[in-house]
């Protein structure tokens, strides 16, 4: 995903340009580790698990992984020697919210860790990475949902009109915290620990839920009265899907965790909960994923050309992998689970367009580019 409103800031005259390649790496490259560390976590979540799925989705957490790292490196040099970038980035409010992303990085590497390279690097090992990953996302993403609507409040001021789905990525962090918690739930001491993991999870949950619930009716009401967005940022249409199949997916795994760390009633209200949330915010999904697929076409038929916009295609679709498979553990009904598998195969083919168009913009030098 990239935002196309930055304004770059030129660095002193006759300063030296130092790793000119990194000046216009934004914080939107996180997506492509979120996006990437899905395929692995929410194929290890599907019913059906063919021979030789468990190796492909290993290989695929291992790139994410990898990705994580080096992006953290260059963020890291691209504050160090282009600061005058870095802060407008940061003072920018198409950009801005793209911090959330770090934070989703963190957490989706951390998860897929625990799920999937448990079976590599062995359990303990997976748990370690995992809870240092899921502090430094959670504390990251509750920044990320502070700091950025402040600066929306008191600096950036944005119009009406200027509405976006991208709006929602720093409140939709801690959902993935909430989502994610719940599996560290059984590696801690019983007791306090765990309960109190359980509980700040399903706190994280409301506070990212009713966040998104005052973004999204913005971003609705931009889009019916104000027509579609630009061509090149349709894809981040699919960006609505985060919240819902995120939240889902987080109701299933507080009713998984919930039985022996919970007293009764409260672990079956968890598990009730899970379906009577999950079914109807999947509905509203799927009529989501009707709308924007259908713009999606219409913006390919009029000439939308690849952007780092197109992983908007592969994070959210996953999370919605992710809440149906849990609905169909929890409701035992096999239409949920025909869905995950119909949904996983769309997550796969999206994720193979988006990182082949983004290796080959990296091959040619056109990525990372300047925002138009």
């Amino acid at each position: 995903m990239v935002a196309l409103t930055t304004r770059p800031v030129a660095p002193p005259v006759g300063a030296p340009t130092r790793l000119p390649a990194l000046r216009h790496l934004g914080p939107n490259w996180y997506a492509s580790v979120m996006g990437t560390a899905i395929v692995a976590t929410a194929g290890a979540g599907l019913p059906w698990q063919p021979p030789g799925l468990r190796t492909a989705l290993a290989v695929v957490w291992a790139l994410s992984a990898l990705l994580l790292v080096a992006l953290l490196v260059a963020r890291a040099l691209h504050w160090a020697h282009h600061r005058g970038q870095a802060r407008a980035h940061l003072l920018d409010v198409a950009m801005a919210p793209f911090y959330g992303c770090l934070a989703m990085a963190l957490l989706a590497v951390g998860g897929a860790t625990l799920v999937v390279g448990a079976d590599w690097i062995g359990l303990r090992a997976a748990v370690a990475v995992d809870l240092v990953l899921f502090t430094a996302g959670t504390v990251t993403g509750v920044l990320a949902a502070v700091a950025v609507p402040y600066l929306m409040v008191v600096r950036h001021r944005p119009p009406m009109s200027s509405a976006s789905p991208v709006w929602l990525l720093p409140v939709v962090a801690p959902m993935v915290s909430a989502a994610l918690g719940p599996l560290l739930v059984p590696h801690l001491p019983a007791g306090q620990p765990r309960q109190t993991l359980l509980y700040c999870c399903h706190g994280l949950f409301g506070l990212s839920l009713l966040g998104a619930l005052v973004m999204l009716p913005l971003v609705v009401g931009r889009l019916l009265t104000g027509g579609p967005p630009a061509l090149a940022l349709t894809p981040t249409l699919f960006l609505v899907l985060g919240p819902l199949g995120q939240s889902t997916t987080a109701v299933n795994q507080l009713a998984d965790a919930a039985p022996g760390v919970v007293p009764e009633p409260y672990a079956r209200g968890f598990a009730a909960l899970a379906v009577l949330f999950g079914v109807p915010v999947m509905g509203f999904a799927a009529l989501w994923l009707g709308l924007a697929g259908a713009l999606v076409v219409r913006a390919l038929r009029r000439g939308m050309g690849f952007s780092l916009t197109w992983w908007g295609f592969t994070f959210p679709v996953g999370t919605c992998v992710t809440g149906l498979a849990g609905l169909s553990r929890h409701t035992g009904l096999r239409v949920f689970e025909l869905a995950a598998t119909g949904l996983y195969v769309l997550l796969v083919a999206a994720w193979l367009v988006a990182l082949t168009g983004t290796l080959r913009g990296l091959a040619a030098g056109r990525l990372p580019a300047a925002p138009a």
